[in-house]
């Protein structure tokens, strides 16, 4: 036997007998014997509700298959359809302290590893708005090669260490492609129950390629959806050429109000150095009744390219992201995070080019470069460059916008009728916040050369002075 196939083990593949358990059977063989997967061109595998993950540790090939995923009556919301798991368990690690921007720990490895660290002593990611939230406890995620040399940047400092582990990160490269995947919406309340049933790579080096991924049957309510492309906890893992789904927005009362529920196709977790690559997304990426295709948590070094998309979002940080040869709709670019953000030779969408998420202090502490860009700003007072902060709430960490920001080409396409001037800095309060509890910073500088609207009307560097009254801004 060269490869294994779903029939094989009993899969019927005519889209109404419930595959699940001869999907299962096939990967564990394949599992223990070291062969590569391979479904049936033509047939469709129904997968109902049981509560049963097929593990996939070889190369699996789909392409010419169909899968309904059912899921009006589910065992286990938790479950997930496949599971790619790590090689290696993690282990606990001896670490007293580290500092931000650390570039060498006193330690040696067998091979290129991935470090947690926590501190539950402090907490940061105080969230507030509708979704306010008391935070979590400080923690990071980074790579160490085998002479201790940090991979990736360590993001905050750690004057004390309450747990620490290692995992060794998989070297080999697995590769899973093509598959037609329908999922019958689930009909639950609209309430943050989030179901899992999807693809999850815990592996490092996977490739994920060639999926295609649609819904169907959402009604008056549903629970939202975690991401049903996920990565969580590896590294150097890659999405592309998948073709992914808008989710209906549903919303639920929050700690301030209703609030709407976020369903990402792709979720990110605790990962470094993912790349989503030639991923678009269906319907139109303008359609604001769908929410945003790809969140993130705790990520760093994410690259975005040729992708055309509604929304990138990093909630609790991103270290590091380049967004390059991508279109993005209504929701465009929320984030928060550190490090440097790149956006280049892309068109964006949406109220502003950059919001910097409010919820989390409307933070960035590093720099923003924008090169060739072409921007469909949507309000009456749209701003390149947006930050939200009332100086008065404690998010856990000093909050500021990007130190330097540089742009190279930005054509705004000042279209929409209700647009009465366009600022490359916003208002980010109702009055300046130096003298709040919590001040907000402001950049230390801001060059822009090559900037124009097609209306010939002039950007302004920001609508109040009072707000930036230390910013170098020039016009190169």
């Amino acid at each position: 036997m060269t490869k294994v196939t779903y029939r094989q083990f009993g899969a019927v593949g005519d889209g109404k007998t419930d595959d699940m358990s001869a999907i299962v059977a096939a990967h564990a063989y394949a599992n223990e014997h070291g062969l590569p997967v391979s479904a049936t061109a033509g047939d469709t595998y129904y997968i109902g509700g049981k509560n049963q993950t097929a593990i996939i540790t070889t190369n699996t090939d789909w392409t010419g298959a169909r899968f309904i995923l059912d899921d009006l009556e589910l065992e286990n919301i938790n479950q997930s359809i496949f599971l790619v798991p790590q090689e290696y368990e993690a282990e606990e690690l001896s670490l007293s302290k580290l500092a931000h921007g650390q570039k060498h720990i006193d330690m040696t490895f067998p091979s290129t590893v991935m470090i947690s660290v926590k501190d539950d002593t402090r907490r940061n990611y105080i969230r507030m708005g509708v979704n306010a939230s008391n935070g979590v406890p400080v923690s990071d995620t980074f790579l160490c090669n085998a002479d201790g040399e940090v991979l990736n940047d360590i993001m905050w400092e750690f004057p004390q260490i309450t747990s620490a582990s290692v995992r060794r990160i998989e070297e080999t490269p697995l590769v899973i492609e093509g598959g037609h995947f329908t999922t019958i919406a689930n009909q639950m309340p609209s309430k943050y129950t989030y179901h899992a049933r999807n693809i999850v790579v815990k592996r490092s080096h996977t490739t994920v390629r060639g999926i295609t991924h649609r819904v169907e049957g959402e009604g008056e309510h549903g629970a939202p959806y975690g991401g049903f492309l996920s990565a969580n906890g590896c590294a150097y893992v890659t999405f592309e050429n998948c073709s992914l789904s808008g989710h209906k927005i549903y919303y639920t009362p929050g700690n301030g109000g209703m609030s709407p529920m976020g369903t990402y196709d792709v979720g990110l977790h605790a990962c470094a150095f993912v790349t989503l690559r030639g991923i678009t997304q269906v319907p139109d990426i303008m359609d604001s009744t769908r929410w945003g295709l790809m969140g993130s948590n705790y990520c760093k070094n994410i690259t975005l390219e040729n992708c055309e998309m509604s929304r990138f979002d990093a909630h609790m940080g991103v270290t590091h992201a380049i967004v390059r040869g991508c279109k993005l709709g209504w929701q465009c670019v929320h984030a928060i995070g550190e490090g440097d953000f790149l956006v280049a030779d892309s068109e964006r969408c949406g109220r502003s080019l950059l919001s910097l998420r409010y919820d989390y202090g409307g933070h960035w502490d590093g720099t923003l470069t924008l090169r060739n860009v072409t921007w469909y700003p949507k309000s009456e007072h749209p701003s390149v460059i947006s930050g939200a902060n009332p100086g008065t709430h404690d998010f856990g960490y000093p909050c500021k916008m990007p130190t330097f920001i540089k742009i190279e080409g930005l054509r705004i396409v000042d279209t929409d009728p209700r647009i009465q001037d366009i600022a490359l800095l916003s208002q980010y309060a109702d009055e300046p916040t130096f003298d709040k509890p919590y001040p907000y910073q402001v950049p230390e500088e801001v060059v822009y050369s090559d900037v124009r609207c097609d209306s010939g009307r002039d950007v302004l560097p920001y609508r109040d002075k009072a707000f930036y009254p230390q910013t170098k801004i020039t016009e190169a």
